[in-house]
């Protein structure tokens, strides 16, 4: 029992993920090469995942499953990989986690034998009811490999004690809570569900008589397929012999999708509310510059997540806008890369100052958002380095005060910058001559909102104003993760 409980430790020490993930899903039903259109979706929907990827198939009489680390174009190619996975039907998952193991294990698509056949299985979000659950099903017997949430939703329909998987997913729905898309594989249906409050995105294209599903529209222009409409929140689409069927078993809510899906999450091309992402950023930044009351000589993004911002604000007060910073595109977003210490150097492998741009200079520096701000005091710190007479700093969201949960990337409340210090000392901490964040009121404007006082907050907002939609259930934070992993090590021990 000791040298158990010292494995258990040890393997504690060196293990650390967070299970917050804001990763792409695609799925496709009923088309020749469907596992060449999953590798294409899940290509345009790199942005969302870098760690690894994978897709299954059905050809019919059984199952095929790929994962590997890394991107998608280094991985899933015609003549090596694609090959294996034979069928007309696919999905597949882009993986996007924070530091900690690093297994094959953790990647999705994860598969699953029921006693009403096989599922796979790819998730978008996080369970904030996770630990619960888990803690139950090990003491009901359950083998967990992974520390992954995704696993706790395939323990739950396996066990369901329903007849039909429908049923069996409906089971498992009804017990787990957070935001979350899922994409799901059955041997005769393509299913897609989405959350009550439709935190996290899910949308339903048309190739030909063939559906498609996605994280986002940018997927379905890829392969050509037509945007047909999002998935509902709280709703199940299964589609099986080419016809779609809505299932909506939870009371109806109010959707709030996350407002991060237009500030920073989606591809500028994608749609969202009728518009692209590119659309409602360039109006994050046109309501910024309404707000300005800074005068400068030209306005700078920090590329390539304040582009449209940057171009909004500049437009709007009629500023010329420069390329004061050089991105190098062969470098993965520090936001997405799993350590601390890569994104302590990402700047310098990422960014270099276009001196003479910048040169003598008053410089409005516009940002999508500024969470722990490390890197902006590097940013800032180049800019002067290279000449530039002053660095204002505008960020085209409010300040970030409160951790995600729902499967976003945002570090715990004691590492959000704006969650410890007031204006005047992050203006100081990053190094700036002026430092503002956009109002509350101009971020719900910018993306076609009403004000968020008038009936009810239409988008999950939390991470500005502590207004959690789902309120979490288990301990969260690190020691989830802990109580993740010995429950995970317990179960295979």
């Amino acid at each position: 029992m000791k040298k158990n409980t010292k494995t258990q430790k040890k393997k504690l020490k060196n293990f650390n993920p967070k299970l917050k993930e804001e990763c792409g899903v695609f799925g496709i039903s009923n088309i020749k090469e469907a596992s060449t259109l999953t590798a294409l979706g899940l290509h345009a929907l790199q942005h969302r995942g870098q760690e690894g990827c994978g897709i299954v198939t059905f050809d019919g009489l059984k199952y095929h499953l790929e994962k590997r680390f890394g991107l998608v174009g280094d991985n899933f190619n015609k003549e090596k990989v694609l090959k294996k996975l034979p069928g007309n039907f696919a999905i597949g998952h882009n993986r996007y986690s924070t530091t900690g193991e690093n297994t094959l294990r953790n990647i999705q698509p994860f598969f699953a034998d029921t006693n009403a056949g096989g599922i796979g299985i790819s998730h978008n979000g996080n369970l904030t009811n996770s630990i619960s659950l888990r803690k139950k099903l090990v003491e009901d017997g359950a083998i967990f490999y992974t520390t992954s949430d995704t696993e706790t939703i395939v323990q739950l329909i396996a066990r369901s004690k329903r007849a039909k998987t429908i049923d069996k997913i409906v089971d498992a729905i009804f017990q787990i809570q957070g935001g979350y898309a899922l994409v799901m594989l059955t041997q005769t249906s393509l299913i897609g569900v989405r959350d009550p409050y439709g935190i996290r995105p899910l949308v339903i294209g048309k190739l030909k008589n063939s559906y498609v599903l996605a994280s986002e529209t940018c997927a379905l222009d890829i392969i050509g397929a037509k945007f047909v409409r999002e998935v509902e929140n709280g709703e199940i689409v299964l589609i099986e012999n080419d016809q779609l069927k809505s299932i909506k078993p939870f009371p109806p809510k109010k959707i709030r999708p996350c407002v991060f899906e237009y500030i920073y999450f989606a591809r500028p091309d994608s749609v969202l509310n009728c518009k692209t992402a590119y659309e409602h950023r360039k109006n994050l930044g046109a309501e910024l510059a309404k707000e300005n009351k800074t005068e400068a000589d030209i306005v700078v993004p920090v590329p390539d997540s304040g582009n449209a911002a940057a171009l909004g604000f500049a437009q709007f007060l009629n500023k010329k806008f420069e390329l004061g910073l050089v991105r190098n595109h062969y470098v993965g977003r520090t936001f997405i890369e799993p350590s601390q210490q890569i994104r302590s150097l990402g700047v310098k492998l990422k960014l270099n100052a276009n001196k003479s741009a910048i040169k003598d200079k008053k410089i409005i520096l516009v940002d999508d958002s500024l969470v722990r701000g490390t890197t902006s005091h590097k940013i800032v710190k180049m800019l002067y380095d290279a000449g530039a007479k002053e660095v204002h700093v505008k960020i085209a969201c409010p300040e970030i005060r409160y951790p995600d949960f729902y499967g976003v990337d945002t570090p715990t409340k004691k590492e959000l910058l704006a969650a410890n210090k007031n204006n005047d000392e992050i203006c100081e901490y990053i190094g700036a001559k002026s430092l503002s964040f956009l109002s509350i009121d101009g971020m719900y404007k910018a993306v076609g909102f009403e004000n968020r006082n008038q009936n009810y907050p239409q988008l999950t907002d939390h991470y500005f104003t502590g207004d959690y939609p789902v309120k979490p259930i288990d301990e969260l934070g690190d020691s989830k993760i802990t109580q993740l992993s010995l429950l995970s090590t317990a179960s295979n021990n």
